[in-house]
């Protein structure tokens, strides 16, 4: 039997002009400034990376301490309005974020989703139970404290 599908959502107000801040996530360096220092995230793919969909971009992280390759094809890419990314290899049996930006009045809404399953089955379940939920969550924390310093 195979993992469910697993669904993180999260909506972030950014007071900044919608250029600004589909920029500033177009950019995968940035990825590292909004990363926290315990995964050991380090983009390996050489710079500049030109983001466009097809583009493929490798990452190396750490998860209870054992280093992992990722790599992420850009699959959608709509300048000003949104990109999706999706894990060709890393530890996901399916990773698929989805990064949407509204302009609104004073700013831009950001809206997060990322569809994600784990391998191994009911080991993979049991795994979400006990960590990978809430470590997931403590990143997206962590990153929404980082846009709100960045964007002030």
């Amino acid at each position: 039997m195979s993992s469910p599908t697993h669904l993180l959502e999260r909506d972030q107000w950014i007071p900044a002009p919608l250029d600004d801040v589909f920029a500033f996530f177009s950019d995968a360096r940035n990825l590292e400034r909004i990363t926290p220092a315990w995964l050991g995230f380090r983009i390996l793919t050489p710079g500049p990376i030109e983001m466009a969909v097809g583009a493929r971009i490798d990452y190396r992280i750490r998860l209870a301490g054992v280093p992992v390759r990722w790599r992420t094809r850009i699959r959608e890419w709509k300048p000003g309005e949104g990109f999706v990314d999706e894990q060709e290899r890393g530890p996901y049996a399916l990773w698929r974020h989805s990064h949407v930006f509204r302009e609104l009045p004073g700013g831009v809404l950001m809206t997060d989703r990322v569809e994600y399953r784990l391998p191994l089955g009911p080991l993979g379940r049991l795994a979400h139970a006990l960590a990978v939920r809430a470590s997931l969550a403590a990143i997206f924390d962590y990153r929404f404290g980082c846009i709100r310093q960045i964007f002030p």
